[in-house]
């Protein structure tokens, strides 16, 4: 879900709603930040002597986010290295990075991007891999021709636009937060705003915004507890409960917090904590610790806490699909948040952006916010043509977005909506909103699934198949199809029942089936938003 650079890495695309200058700023932006790299990338993108080809996500068959971490590596073990790091990723092209996945990988290997880290969906399995691979590598990898000029210190390169990068966040106001489940739901999803009038951001359908969250106070409070630690401690000029509040992520523990802790160990602790660091879960419980959970595991181990800071992973932003239309909804961007709760082993987990959303933050306090440009997730350009959309959950988001844009623009286009959820009595969100777009005509199907009412569970991709004939006529009469949610599983149910609509109601067989799908997906006109 960041647009990033230029040629060869990464192209801007001319639809992309950026103004003339915003461009050039890019163009040059990236120009100075990768330097003689660009110049080389060239050559290397067409594989021929000077290195290795280029990740490429049209040259990339394990570029599917179900597939297994080992069975991407698998596809590309014969492959050039930069092709290999793009294997490591996550293949969701989620843009929490600052990339799409090829470009992430080859930012790595031209030595252009430092940080193995920002991965959000793949985490620790992503950052191993992407350490392993550098380790093989060694020095060679992403060699791009010296000049004369490496020798000489460089300029750290300007930050980019503000609002339009991670790097260059702007402020804009929360307004205010609607709980969208009714009582009796296991959910709590929240319908969030927020006031982007006095920021440069202006956005369009499909795009993604990226916030800045804060940690829990009470989280912080309890990691410097069992640090014993002072929280007033100034470290890098702010105290030591700022740095933890806002800078330092308290999820996962990292490895490098467990090759910390191995340091302050001995014996069975030391064993247990060099396997952690390795990736081992020696006790069955490494999923669930948290760096919290990590000093509770080991009490014998507390380092100080300067050095503690050091062994943590930066606070990363988090996106969400945006799920407002700046026609109906002018200054103003929502989002539609799950606020993720759970408890283990008698202890409250926290998702860090989405509580911090959904409860802590209050109204009219400033949040530091980006906006993330879509790659490939757009309304057609032409409005007469039919949009398919299914989103179930709070996959929903940005086809609110696309239904309010097409009510605006008046577009004579036909929309279907696929929408599923838990329950409908609790789970039915914006019940009002689609209901009124169907009065309207805007919205001319909505087929609901329900996977808890009743005895058998039902899903979107059921109702897919039992309304296969029109469905199959839809697309045959050229629509759109959309789907946003869930990578592993959702998405690729969905994929699977389009393959056999086109098989029941197309008369195709398996391969033509497959191939079918695949035509949709290269010429635009299967479009996913998967997280």
């Amino acid at each position: 879900m960041s647009e990033h650079v230029t040629p060869p890495l990464v192209l801007i695309p001319e639809n992309a709603p950026f103004s003339t200058d915003q461009r050039s700023w890019l163009s040059g932006y990236f120009a100075a930040l990768l330097g003689p790299a660009v110049e080389g990338a060239t050559a290397l993108a067409a594989g021929d002597a000077a290195g290795p080809k280029l990740a490429d996500n049209d040259d990339a068959p394990w570029h599917d986010p179900a597939m297994a971490l080992p069975d991407r590596m698998e596809m590309a073990k014969d492959r050039p290295e930069p092709q290999k790091l793009m294997a490591a990723m996550a293949q969701q092209d989620c843009g929490q990075c600052g990339y799409n996945c090829a470009d992430y990988a080859n930012a790595i290997f031209l030595k252009s991007e430092e940080r193995l880290n920002l991965c959000q969906p793949g985490g620790k399995d992503t950052l191993r891999m992407l350490k392993k691979l550098e380790d093989e590598f060694g020095s060679a990898g992403g060699a791009v021709p010296k000049t004369a000029d490496d020798a000489a210190p460089k300029a750290a390169p300007e930050l980019g636009p503000l609002g339009f990068c991670r790097e260059n966040p702007v402020e804009a106001t929360f307004v205010s937060r609607l709980r969208l489940n009714a009582p009796g739901g296991e959910k709590e999803t929240w319908h969030v705003e927020i006031d982007l009038t006095d920021t440069p951001i202006d956005y369009v359908v499909g795009d993604s915004l990226g916030l800045f969250p804060a940690n829990a106070p009470a989280l912080v409070d309890a990691v410097i507890a069992e640090l014993g630690a002072r929280p007033e401690r100034k470290i890098g000029g702010k105290t030591l409960r700022d740095r933890l509040m806002t800078d330092y992520a308290l999820g996962g523990a990292p490895d490098s917090l467990y090759q910390l802790l191995s340091l302050l160990t001995s014996g069975e602790a030391r064993k247990k904590t060099q396997a952690l660091a390795a990736g081992e879960d020696p006790d069955g419980d490494a999923a669930y610790l948290d760096v919290l959970g990590a000093l509770h595991k080991f009490p014998g181990a507390r380092p100080d806490a300067e050095v503690f800071l050091e062994a943590l992973d930066e606070l990363q932003p988090r996106l969400y699909s945006i799920s407002s239309s700046p026609k109906a909804d002018p200054g103003r961007v929502s989002l539609t948040v799950d606020a993720v709760r759970y408890n283990h082993r008698s202890r409250l987990r926290l998702g860090v952006a989405s509580t911090h959303l959904g409860e802590r933050i209050p109204e009219t306090a400033k949040v530091k916010v980006y906006l993330q440009k879509a790659h490939g997730f757009a309304l057609p350009e032409d409005l007469s043509k039919d949009v398919i959309m299914v989103g179930p959950g709070t996959g929903i988001a940005p086809f609110r977005a696309f239904l309010r844009e097409r009510d605006a623009t008046q577009a004579p286009g036909r929309n279907w909506l696929f929408y599923g959820h838990q329950k409908q009595a609790s789970d039915f969100f914006y019940k009002d909103e689609l209901n009124a777009l169907k009065d309207k005509k805007v919205l001319n199907r909505l087929s609901l699934a329900w996977s808890r009412d009743g005895t058998e569970k039902t899903y979107v991709q059921d109702r897919m198949r039992e309304s296969g004939a029109e469905l199959w006529k839809w697309l045959e009469d050229g629509a759109h199809f959309y789907v946003c949610g869930d990578a592993k599983r959702m998405a690729k149910d969905v994929e699977r029942a389009i393959i056999d609509v086109a098989g029941e109601h197309g008369g195709k067989n398996p391969d033509e089936a497959v191939a079918y799908l695949a035509h949709l997906k290269k010429t635009g006109r299967y479009q996913a938003d998967v997280y």
